[in-house]
């Protein structure tokens, strides 16, 4: 089947017309998004946001912890719950839910105040193909949240569990990690902290970026009645274009026979950032706008690049054709690649001697179990038309599984749910184009710009890898603005970001999409109130 995408590029005028005027008017209500800058200092608030008023007023438990291990839910055994030994003021419980007669067992994480709750319940996510960690709660539980976490069905990082011990898919733990688990865990999750207290959290947020945004996406897709309000970060939505675009750059180098080495792919996106940082009118070393990056890596060719030598044709060929992203062997193109100004090492390495590309760690496990179910598959011998076959086999045999990507979150939105969704544009592992893509998406299915900033609002941090790092200022108080507009009607207009320089903080505004920050020409180019949310025409 194939698939033919529209540019990015390509942006709905009424939603560049709609976002300008909802900032306009709306700024006026709630002020400036973030204050102070290189004068009064970067934000305080914890990277997830912070203690928000209780709503439930002096909520006390109605039981003991360590009698939940009593407690009968579907399905579920109750493994342990017991009063934290280094924290008496908290309750831990971990359960352990199966799907007769398939015999998985899905482990869930639950960690609950015993005083000071606030009120809600707050789930959490994992990355790559790992469904969450036992710590992934702790953090929460400093706010005030009752919080939950799951491995989805399995230990560790790594795919192999989609292939059983004869070799055959295993269809239950695939589809424990893809959705189950985590409405799973939500599940337990708010029954025991319903238990414990004798009422059910008044509100349920979910927290997560990377495999954890796209569980967040999920649950809005999936089970709409789980969550009140959703934060999702560089999701990641597309799993099953995301999985092969991630060693597209193997089959380029491999068909080339030219794996370009780290330090001239490091000098090529060093090269993009200086041709493109003053887009946006200010030089701090990131591409606000990598829309408008035009950079051509055959301007590299004959230039030194460090201890590699000179680019060569050959090397300009291999980079354009990666960051152009995947396509057929007529010249369809399938997927995104990276925007500029993302580090294309992550999913390009190269290293031995002679040199030789590194298929993307989690799309080998990808390829041997979910796909060929051969552990001893060589994804680092990838071929341009291994590629193309596999890359078939992934949309048709996982789409509606692991896929994620239904534009239709009408049911989510009709019982009132809000959607904070962001994406660094330097994401080295996640193509931000692909989450653009899902957006408009979005706004075609749910009736346009107006209609789905009621209920979902869509923001890029320029310069932000994935899911933090990167030169840009990362994105802080998503979680807080969540609460505010899910409780309060309260939407967020801007998001705060900042990032310490050696200059002193350096605080921005993240505008909704498709509007960029521009500098407004006056002031400190340190501080965010100098900058205001503009159409980039």
């Amino acid at each position: 089947m194939k698939q033919i995408l529209r540019p990015v590029s390509a942006i709905f005028a009424t939603a560049v017309l709609f976002v300008a005027v909802v900032i306009q008017s709306e700024a006026q209500q709630q002020g400036p998004a973030v204050k102070g800058g290189a004068k009064g200092g970067a934000p305080a608030a914890p990277p997830l946001g912070s203690r928000p008023k209780a709503a439930v007023a002096n909520a006390k438990p109605v039981r003991a912890c360590e009698s939940l291990a009593a407690l009968a839910l579907p399905n579920t055994t109750i493994e342990s719950a017991k009063v934290d030994s280094n924290n008496p003021e908290v309750c831990r419980v971990t359960a352990i839910t199966t799907h007769p007669p398939a015999g998985d067992k899905v482990r869930i994480w639950v960690a609950i105040p015993l005083a000071n709750w606030n009120g809600r319940f707050l789930g959490t996510g994992g990355g790559g193909f790992l469904g969450g960690s036992e710590a992934g709660v702790n953090q929460p539980l400093q706010l005030g949240y009752a919080s939950g976490a799951t491995d989805t069905g399995h230990e560790g990082g790594s795919g192999n569990f989609a292939m059983d011990a004869s070799g055959h898919l295993n269809w239950q733990l695939v589809r424990d990690n893809a959705y189950l688990g985590i409405h799973e865990m939500t599940v337990t999750g708010k029954a025991l902290t319903q238990a414990l207290y004798g009422a059910a959290p008044k509100y349920s947020y979910f927290n997560g970026c990377s495999t954890g945004g796209r569980q967040g996406l999920s649950e809005a897709q999936r089970y709409p009645d789980d969550y009140n309000g959703i934060v999702a970060a560089a999701p990641a939505i597309n799993w099953t274009k995301l999985m092969m675009q991630s060693i597209w750059s193997t089959a380029v180098m491999n068909a080339a026979k030219n794996p370009v080495p780290t330090c001239k792919l490091q000098a090529a996106t060093a090269a993009a950032v200086e041709a493109c940082d003053g887009i946006d009118g200010v030089k701090d070393g990131v591409i606000e706008d990598p829309v408008r990056c035009t950079f051509d890596p055959k301007t590299l060719v004959g230039k030194a690049a460090g201890t590699c030598g000179t680019f060569t044709d050959a090397d300009a060929d291999v980079i354009k054709k990666m960051m152009e992203g995947p396509r057929r062997a007529d010249g369809t193109l399938l997927w995104y690649g990276q925007p500029w100004g993302a580090d294309m090492t992550a999913l390009a390495a190269t290293r031995g001697t002679p040199l030789q590309a590194q298929g993307f760690t989690f799309t080998a496990d990808w390829i041997r179990f979910w796909l060929l179910q051969n552990p001893q598959f060589d994804a680092n011998a990838l071929t341009p038309e291994m590629f193309e076959r596999f890359w078939d086999q992934s949309l048709e045999q996982y789409g509606q599984v692991i896929g994620t990507d239904n534009p239709d979150l009408s049911q989510f939105r009709d019982r009132g749910g809000k959607i904070v969704l962001w994406h660094g544009w330097a994401d080295q592992l996640i193509t931000t184009k692909g989450t653009i893509d899902y957006y408009h998406r979005v706004l075609k299915q749910m009736g346009g710009a107006e209609k789905t900033a009621q209920f979902l609002r869509f923001f890029l941090a320029p310069g932000v890898g994935h899911c933090a790092g990167g030169p840009g200022p990362m994105p802080s108080g998503q979680l807080d603005a969540l609460v505010s507009w899910v409780e309060d009607g309260k939407p967020p207009v801007t998001l705060s970001a900042s990032r310490q320089t050696p200059s002193g903080p350096r605080t921005r505004i993240l505008c909704q999409y498709p509007l960029v920050p521009k500098y407004k020409g006056k002031g400190n180019t340190d501080d965010a109130a100098n900058f205001s949310c503009s159409s980039r025409f």
